[in-house]
């Protein structure tokens, strides 16, 4: 089969929706309407689900993370390389690992489950990141995941302790003339302790140098971290905070979250627990973590409320859309898909919205509430700290649109939420994944539903 560059970036795109959304737990997919078949990828039957797929913009070439696996594709799915990553003897109590040091522990043969696949460009190598030994990660060459480095031995090594394939979200932020920063945000799993939810890590440029995920700045009181309180866990036992989807645009590294929070229903003197999604943001060039800020974000059809995130993806605005929402066309536009309501986090219903946000005016709302908190107006209002009404200090000082915080006023959070525009409500078959791009100067989606539709 000989492809065009265009359609191997449709073939990729419909893959990455397919692989998404349709792929059952021995990699078979549905079968294809006769009048559109589908190229497909079968892996082998012993590996379970497919975790993660990456799509290299430069060639075409695709890597899949599936359990104890990683592949490498051709735009027409065809294997070209195979690394295995699992199973081993492991035991996720264990911390730090086996590999390290004795322990006391029972191991048993356990899957590698991927957690996060990332294409580092710069160096030509894939990051590839699993559940075994506290979550380290394998830096693999691209042309034939020859494997460059494993760092292990540094308690920074262990990105994190959960075993789900979508509990870790990684974010590389590249540099001309400097070592590239990796922004990783992770689930901790009631283990505050030994992972922070969110840190940035130095990605040197030798695989295998000594200061290979180290934490980008860290002395004795201050780190390129955002760790939970343990104090948190005390009035949520099951506190957690997931990571949905990430991104960099401008200044800002962005992070979509979904955490539980008490709150207490109008009437009610009793307080329930809810989740909430909120938009996670920090500066760059923020080495002590003064810059986070988290946002509520949702959507609102018809009197329904949808809080519950699924998934999300940044694109353009393109011409058309973004006349219609008073922008420029290259302004970035989040695509977001939400479930309806905000309590069942596990078993979200079957309503869901795709909804879409300006990402300027998500900024423009964190800039409101920095102003306000610098003239010492309301708390840090931070649902995940323990003593919420931290009042905010004044100063003087201009805020402008990339202000990145002083070591006061933070962490912060945004008490209103930002509600989204909804284009798109499906009753029956869940939304759960989105891909879009602009084409001829319009904004295209692509959903991938519950049972495996894609929908344009």
């Amino acid at each position: 089969l000989i492809m065009s560059p265009a359609m191997w970036k449709w073939t990729c795109l419909v893959s990455h929706l397919l692989l998404s959304t349709t792929v059952s737990p021995l990699g078979r997919q549905q079968p294809p309407h006769p009048k559109w078949p589908f190229i497909t990828f079968t892996g082998e039957q012993a590996e379970g689900n497919f975790n993660h797929l990456v799509v290299d913009e430069r060639t075409g070439h695709i890597y899949l993370g599936a359990v104890n696996r990683i592949y490498k594709l051709s735009s027409d799915l065809k294997v070209l390389v195979t690394h295995e990553t699992g199973p081993d003897d492991d035991n996720p109590k264990c911390y730090p690992p086996r590999i390290v040091q004795t322990c006391n522990e029972p191991l048993t043969p356990t899957n590698n489950i991927n957690k996060m696949l990332l294409i580092d460009y710069k160096e030509n190598r894939l990051i590839a990141c699993g559940s075994l030994y506290q979550g380290i990660c394998k830096l693999l060459r691209l042309d034939d995941l020859f494997k460059l480095g494993e760092p292990f031995h540094k308690k920074e090594h262990y990105l994190s302790g959960v075993n789900e394939s979508g509990s870790v979200f990684g974010v590389i932020v590249s540099y001309s003339n400097m070592d590239d920063k990796l922004f990783i945000a992770t689930a901790v799993d009631g283990k505050p302790e030994y992972f922070p939810t969110i840190s940035s890590r130095k990605l040197t440029k030798n695989s295998e140098a000594d200061g290979m995920f180290a934490y980008v700045f860290h002395d004795e009181f201050v780190a390129s971290m955002i760790k939970i309180p343990s104090d948190t866990f005390t009035i949520i036992p099951d506190f957690d905070i997931y990571y949905i989807y990430g991104f960099s645009s401008g200044n800002f590294v962005y992070f979509l979250t979904l955490q539980p929070e008490m709150i207490s229903p109008p009437g009610s003197t009793t307080k329930e627990q809810v989740y909430t999604s909120k938009l996670v943001r920090l500066c760059k060039e923020d080495t002590a973590f003064n810059s986070y800020v988290e946002v509520p974000i949702g959507c609102e059809k018809n009197g329904v409320e949808y809080r519950l995130l699924q998934a999300a993806y940044l694109s353009k605005a393109g011409a058309i859309l973004a006349r219609s929402l008073g922008v420029g066309p290259e302004d970035d536009i989040l695509f977001t898909v939400f479930s309806k309501g905000q309590k069942r986090k596990m078993k979200s219903l079957d309503e869901s919205a795709l909804c879409i946000f300006v990402l300027k005016n998500i900024n423009d709302r964190i800039k409101d509430r920095l102003q306000s908190c610098y003239r010492g107006e309301g708390t840090l209002d931070l649902a995940w700290l323990k003593v919420k009404d931290i009042p905010c200090s004044s100063a003087l000082l201009t805020i402008d649109d990339n202000f990145c915080g002083l070591d006061m006023n933070a962490p912060l959070g945004v008490s209103s939420m930002v509600r989204g525009l909804p284009i798109f409500t499906e009753d029956r078959d869940r939304m759960t994944s989105v891909i879009a791009y602009v084409y001829k100067n319009h904004s295209l989606a692509f959903v991938g539903t519950k049972s495996g539709k894609l929908k344009k």
